[in-house]
């Protein structure tokens, strides 16, 4: 086996991890699935190296022992410094003769995208903005909490949701449906009830984010406490967008803002309807389009934008999985 492929595509969430080695025509020669990649928990060198679950069974699918460039788009890679820490540990393992790592939003990014430019707004369980030109050019934000001025996420709207339920219940704030909808859905009859369920474990952490489309469908039943934090998010993902074109000079060009993740990708009518009403004034030619392909076709498009493949490998590659 030999150097013959031509790009490995890692797509590495937080909780699974997609690789494609592709050749040089933009055909899939192997893929396979790995678990999450979470260095802020386990350390760079043990989240790289659990990336191998994964890239290894894809070399050897394809026949090959590594590529000409590693295109890796990691979650948790928010800052330039941890994206160069991160290169540097995967050029360490030697899968490709170069080596370039992004966040992974830049991979919803240019899988949404014709090319490498346009904005996208990714939110899941975070929110997360960035945007690029074909001349190198991006914009982004930190995105890492309210630390740096985030605001929305699934988990984040969740939050939001039970801290005005709670207020309402106990007669420190508004009323709101969300106080019998919340609770509701995991079969209590009081916040103080989920509360006290989510403090001790009963009601596992992780089942936080099931209250995110109950919040949805509060709010699309008309509570105005419900409707104000969707109406909220509209707004945090306009200002992402329209901040982000304004920096790379796209504000007044027909470029497409791309939006991803859970949150978006469900297609609430009354969040798309706020987020296309606010768009149309602030970046009039902006071209909404939800992403729908998986990130590692964008890791994948990255890679071939990098080493300068033919247009044909492109849409060769896109094809396969579209």
């Amino acid at each position: 086996m030999g150097l013959t492929a031509h790009v490995l595509a890692i797509d590495a969430g937080n909780s699974k991890t997609d690789v494609a080695v592709i050749g040089a025509d933009g055909t899939v020669l192997g893929a396979a699935r790995g678990g999450g990649f979470q260095p802020p928990v386990v350390g760079v060198d043990a989240a790289v190296d659990g990336l191998a679950e994964a890239v290894l069974p894809a070399l050897t699918l394809a026949g090959v022992e590594g590529v000409e460039h590693v295109s890796a788009c990691l979650a948790n890679a928010d800052l330039p410094v941890e994206e160069a820490q991160l290169a540097q540990a995967l050029a360490a393992r030697a899968w490709g003769r170069t080596v370039e790592v992004r966040n992974d939003t830049f991979a919803i990014l240019r899988a949404g995208a014709d090319e490498p430019l346009g904005v996208a707004v990714v939110c899941g369980a975070g929110i997360n903005c960035v945007g690029m030109r074909p001349d190198g050019a991006t914009a982004r934000f930190p995105a890492i909490g309210r630390m740096s001025g985030d605001w929305g996420g699934g988990a984040g709207l969740a939050e939001e949701a039970m801290w005005f339920a709670a207020r309402a219940e106990d007669g420190r704030g508004e009323p709101t449906a969300l106080v019998r909808t919340l609770p509701g859905h995991f079969g209590l009859d009081s916040m103080y009830a989920l509360i006290e369920a989510l403090h001790l474990g009963h009601v596992p952490y992780a089942r936080r984010h099931e209250m995110t489309p109950v919040l949805f469908a509060t709010a699309a039943d008309g509570d105005r406490i419900a409707r104000g934090l969707v109406d909220r998010l509209g707004d945090e993902v306009v200002a992402m967008a329209s901040v982000s074109l304004t920096r790379l000079g796209l504000l007044a060009e027909e470029v497409p803002v791309v939006l991803g993740g859970s949150v978006l990708a469900a297609r609430h009518p009354a969040l798309d309807d706020r987020i296309a009403g606010l768009l149309a004034v602030r970046a009039p030619k902006a071209l909404i389009r939800v992403v729908s392909a998986p990130p590692v076709l964008g890791a994948g498009l990255l890679g071939l934008d990098r080493t300068g493949a033919a247009p044909a490998a492109h849409d060769r590659l896109r094809a396969q999985y579209t």
